[in-house]
């Protein structure tokens, strides 16, 4: 379901764990990547790209990579992996979440016998002025 409005665009995916259905089309992978939906088009996003992802267990990201510009959020749903910024690894599970600069060189892999859901925030690094307090204005209602 998609639901356009004047200040709000709204879809549902359905249940996260059915992810693995959805696939992507990488433009320099000769193959689609399952688990993996872009939400920037979907929802007509123009401050940053989200990405919803699901990794079946013992899956990787099959390349490292690095951005121009945008820093990456990484937010860990469920399921246990291992995470390598520049060469460093560390575990990640439920409640981890990792900051990625551009020039950090990244990979990940899902380390355990469940599933790795996790959701991933891109936006151009050093753009965002004060923070949602200071952005937010209160309304009646």
């Amino acid at each position: 379901m998609k639901k356009i409005g004047d200040n709000f665009s709204f879809i549902d995916f359905g249940p996260f764990e059915k992810m693995d259905q959805i696939s992507f089309k990488h433009p320099k992978l000769t193959e689609e990547v399952p688990g993996k939906q872009f939400l920037k088009d979907e929802l007509g996003l123009t401050s940053m790209e989200v990405s919803l992802n699901k990794f079946l267990a013992g899956t990787s990201m099959p390349f490292s990579h690095k951005h121009r510009e945008n820093e990456e959020l990484y937010i860990f749903l469920k399921g246990k992996g291992e995470f390598c910024v520049d060469g460093e690894w560390f575990e990640v599970q439920e409640g981890s979440v990792i900051k990625v600069a551009p020039n950090g060189v990244r990979t990940w892999r899902s380390s355990s016998s469940e599933e790795l859901l996790y959701i991933v925030i891109q936006a151009k690094a050093g753009t965002l002025e004060g923070s949602s307090i200071q952005d937010g204005i209160p309304v009646k209602g």
